[in-house]
């Protein structure tokens, strides 16, 4: 996983399966980033994600719950038709914002 600050907003590159695994390293780099550098806005990337369960949603709710505090917000970038699809049955299309760019 590869994380980025700019500013106020953190950009968390999510690799390509979001699992048991891998949420709990996620989850306490995220908290550590967000709490350290006063962060508003949090993008979760998916454009290497081919495979999420239940702690990849669970790492979003809960960053959802932080940043909500502070009045920011969670989007997610780059989401295939699978990702989508997960996003949408766990609700977390409603706590969250999915960026998708322009068709040409």
């Amino acid at each position: 996983m590869k994380y980025q600050v700019q500013e106020n907003c953190l950009t968390i590159y999510l690799p390509r399966e979001v699992d048991h695994h891998n949420a709990e390293e996620m989850r306490k780099t995220a908290d550590t980033l967000i709490e350290r550098n006063h962060i508003k806005y949090v993008i979760f990337d998916f454009e290497m994600t081919d495979f999420m369960d239940s702690s990849g949603i669970g790492v979003i709710m809960g960053r959802y719950k932080v940043i909500r505090l502070v009045g920011g917000e969670i989007w997610a970038v780059h989401t295939n038709v699978r990702i989508k699809k997960i996003l949408t049955m766990s609700g977390m299309t409603r706590i969250m914002q999915i960026y998708e760019e322009d068709e040409i």
